[in-house]
């Protein structure tokens, strides 16, 4: 399987020598695995004049990227939904499929120390107000119904049993490593397993969705939601009474584990395989 591409095309708080803002291509490998180390990830940058901002350009630079890294991703994902278009048709051109997604870890980690860091320290840096990227939910929408659990548990799992994920047997699924975001060994991560006897299809089904998220969602409806993609959001249960209290107990947990949690989906519950395991963080919405 090939490697996963996290990308941002947009205008950074530099300006040129006409004083136009200086747009830049950020290029980063997505970790899909918990035993990845984030020193070895895949970047890559490049500058973009003001006057030449348009797909083709950003196809050429993937293309550059691609050469430099040797390689090319099995997909791109994207976070600006504003960029869509543009994003999109350049990775068309260039015969590489792309999404908008919300599960950009890596990037927006990197592109908050360049803010803080980085760009302050160029010749040509124009400080500004800069105000954090906007995210967004569209209303929940129903799981198709062949798709929805029988069964569901909230469980916890300390974040020391996560070394050992490569050796899960699990049919789809995506982690990445908690040094990323400063998880103590010791640390109970909160998750969610789904139990149905279509555990495969429903979890065949959710590997293309670009998981983000399970929130609890308490009011108008008490609903336990999946955030996915860009702003997708899909209503996994609704809630009634001691249900209630568990997923306020989990979203409390979530928050003490610094937003990482997980989902999973088994066939039933003395199964020891995962049809699907995706461990998640809610920060990157």
């Amino acid at each position: 399987m090939g490697a996963i591409w996290e990308i941002d095309f947009y205008s950074r708080p530099l300006v040129d020598e006409n004083h136009k803002k200086v747009w830049e291509l950020l290029v980063c490998e997505s970790p899909t695995t918990t035993q990845q180390s984030t020193a070895q990830l895949f970047r890559y940058t490049q500058y973009c004049p003001s006057d030449r901002v348009n797909s083709l350009w950003l196809g050429e630079a993937l293309q550059a990227a691609m050469r430099e890294a040797n390689t090319s991703p099995q997909r791109i994902r994207f976070f600006r939904r504003q960029m869509n278009n543009m994003i999109t048709k350049a990775c068309k051109d260039i015969g590489i499929p792309s999404a908008a997604s919300r599960r950009s870890i890596a990037l927006h980690q990197w592109l908050d120390d360049r803010m803080e860091h980085f760009y302050p320290q160029q010749p040509n840096y124009q400080a500004t107000t800069t105000t954090s990227v906007q995210m967004f939910s569209d209303p929940p929408k129903p799981l198709p119904e062949a798709l929805i659990g029988e069964k569901w548990a909230f469980v916890h799992l300390a974040a020391s049993q996560f070394a050992d994920m490569s050796d899960w047997q699990i049919g789809f699924g995506e982690a990445f490593p908690l040094e990323m975001v400063k998880v103590a060994p010791e640390t109970q991560i909160p998750g969610l397993i789904v139990y149905s006897p279509r555990s495969v299809p429903m979890a065949a089904w959710m590997s293309g969705l670009e998981i983000v998220a399970v929130r609890y969602q308490p009011a108008p409806k008490s609903t336990l939601l999946l955030e996915t993609g860009a702003s997708e959001s899909w209503i996994l249960a609704r809630l009634e009474g001691t249900t209630q209290q568990e997923a306020a107990r989990f979203e409390a947990s979530k928050q003490q584990a610094n937003g990482v949690h997980f989902i999973a989906i088994q066939a039933t519950p003395d199964s020891e395989e995962f049809a699907g395991f995706w461990l998640l963080y809610e920060d990157s919405c």
